[in-house]
């Protein structure tokens, strides 16, 4: 079982390049997982894992279960919001991502840590828990609802501030979180968030009254994930993702690692 993860902070990245990594590099998990089950003799070669942080300009993204209805604007209307719209292969419903929100991707083969979607997406939920503790901010989870909300024992004003959606085959991940840390949570009103109509949505900056440095943020959820997960961390300083989106060279892919 290798516990190693490569992690990259990506800054501000287009929707559609993250994406397009983000398949790139599952590819090549679930490629390997095949090759290593169809070879008949030698030791498996392990299979790698990342983490990508990043940012995104303005998009709504709709996941498989979602309703197209829950985007309450127009493509004309898209365009003078300056937004972008996606529907995409994770689980979930319709959410919003842009500047001041930290959006994380565990790409991750869960035949290194454990094989339990469940229990994988409550860790994600937990990381997320604590990083807000961390903050002086109490959240939770409300049942039957994905996420991590605010007011969530009492449930007079329940509110959301992180979407989680994944997606899974062979026991690989991607896709994953998105807490709003300074998030302009107007784009949320042209959405149904999620497919919930009855909850409000917020951001640690709306809760706490000021800009929190989104760095930190990253830090505290990194250093979560790590300690929940079991995960080494190796940081990929420098690291970018080219123009065109290829397999970056500067990452460790399969056949590199020793």
């Amino acid at each position: 079982m290798n516990k190693k993860v490569y992690f990259q902070s990506l800054g501000t990245l287009d929707y559609k390049t993250a994406w397009d990594y983000q398949e790139q590099l599952f590819g090549e998990i679930v490629a390997l997982k095949v090759r290593n089950r169809a070879a008949a003799e030698g030791d498996p070669l392990p299979t790698p894992n990342y983490l990508l942080f990043c940012q995104h300009p303005h998009v709504y993204t709709l996941g498989k279960s979602g309703k197209p209805e829950h985007l309450l604007l127009s493509g004309d209307a898209l365009g003078q919001v300056g937004a972008a719209f996606y529907p995409i292969n994770r689980g979930g419903d319709i959410t919003y991502h842009g500047p001041g929100q930290l959006v994380g991707y565990p790409i991750l083969d869960l035949d290194n840590f454990f094989t339990d979607i469940h229990k994988y997406m409550r860790l994600l939920e937990e990381a997320v828990i604590l990083t807000l503790a961390d903050y002086g901010i109490e959240a939770g989870r409300i049942a039957g609802l994905t996420g991590v909300w605010l007011d969530h024992l009492r449930q007079e004003r329940p509110r959301k501030i992180c979407a989680l959606g994944v997606k899974s085959s062979r026991w690989v991940t991607m896709h994953g979180f998105a807490l709003n840390v300074n998030t302009d949570l107007s784009y949320f009103g042209h959405i149904i968030p999620c497919g919930i109509a009855d909850k409000a949505v917020t951001s640690m900056a709306a809760e706490l009254g000021g800009e929190v440095p989104l760095a930190g943020v990253e830090t505290r959820m990194r250093d979560h994930l790590a300690a929940l997960f079991g995960m080494e961390i190796s940081e990929l300083n420098g690291a970018r993702i080219p123009s065109t989106v290829t397999l970056n060279p500067s990452l460790p892919l399969p056949n590199q690692l020793h």
